[in-house]
């Protein structure tokens, strides 16, 4: 029998929503990131840079925060002397920007995570399967600008298996954020096992980051690879050494 995992239940903390609209807010000279803001300190939840915060977020708010942010975009643009008014191609930036952050590049702060339908493994199927390259997109936060890559998932699954693209999908929800990739690799690997609680699990990045190619030393030819092995990947070591062959041959 399959089911329906919904990943929020094991990253969340549980969540009591006002009895309030958040229509209410919008007409509020308190500015919503504020009124969103006191609610999460009130609470004792966390909103860092890499957290998600989609379960506290009322109906309408994340749409009054396009908003605010857009018009402190614009507020950006103006320190920076640019004359959006009569320049064609900065005139609508500061929105494109506003949606860019909250639905696109920063989804997996603001959006709920994906629906992950896992399965028995009905045939006991106990060696090892790998996926990969997935195409990572994530943000330094540092400098807020781009981390681009692959990542690499070996799995030796244990009772519960999940379909292949699911790990895209959730590669994409949790890069798609402001964060190191220290931690991302990591918060990638605990997301997986809590899903599937496999029997050997790795997951590898290997990223390059524009705060070193843009800015800084300008290096263009460096990456960076970050690993994760947990079970039978970092215990055993044949294991190990089949997984490493396996993702040799998919282009590690």
């Amino acid at each position: 029998m399959r089911s329906v995992i919904n990943v929020s239940n094991i990253i969340r903390n549980s969540f009591i929503n006002t009895p309030f609209s958040a229509n209410i807010h919008t007409k509020s000279k308190i500015p919503i990131s504020e009124i969103i803001r006191n609610r999460l300190k009130k609470g004792s939840f966390p909103f860092l840079a890499n957290d998600n915060i989609a379960d506290h977020l009322l109906p309408g708010e994340i749409d009054a925060l396009e908003i605010e942010i857009k018009d402190k975009v614009q507020d950006l643009l103006n320190s920076m002397v640019l004359d959006t008014e009569n320049d064609h191609n900065t005139r609508d930036t500061a929105a494109r920007i506003s949606r860019m952050y909250l639905y696109e590049i920063f989804k997996g702060r603001y959006q709920p995570p994906p629906k992950i339908t896992d399965f028995p493994n009905a045939k006991k199927f106990d060696d090892i399967y790998t996926v990969g390259p997935i195409t990572v997109r994530s943000t330094c936060s540092h400098h807020l600008v781009p981390i681009t890559g692959h990542c690499w998932i070996g799995v030796k699954p244990s009772d519960r298996v999940i379909g292949l693209s699911k790990f895209n999908r959730l590669v994409d929800w949790v890069m798609a954020r402001p964060q190191i990739q220290e931690e991302a690799v990591v918060m990638l690997a605990d997301t997986i096992e809590n899903l599937i609680k496999p029997k050997g699990l790795a997951v590898i990045l290997k990223a390059q980051h524009n705060c070193m190619s843009w800015r800084g030393v300008k290096d263009n030819n460096t990456n960076m690879i970050t690993s994760v092995m947990r079970g039978n990947f970092r215990d055993d070591s044949s294991s190990h050494q089949e997984l490493m062959k396996i993702l040799r041959g998919q282009g590690f």
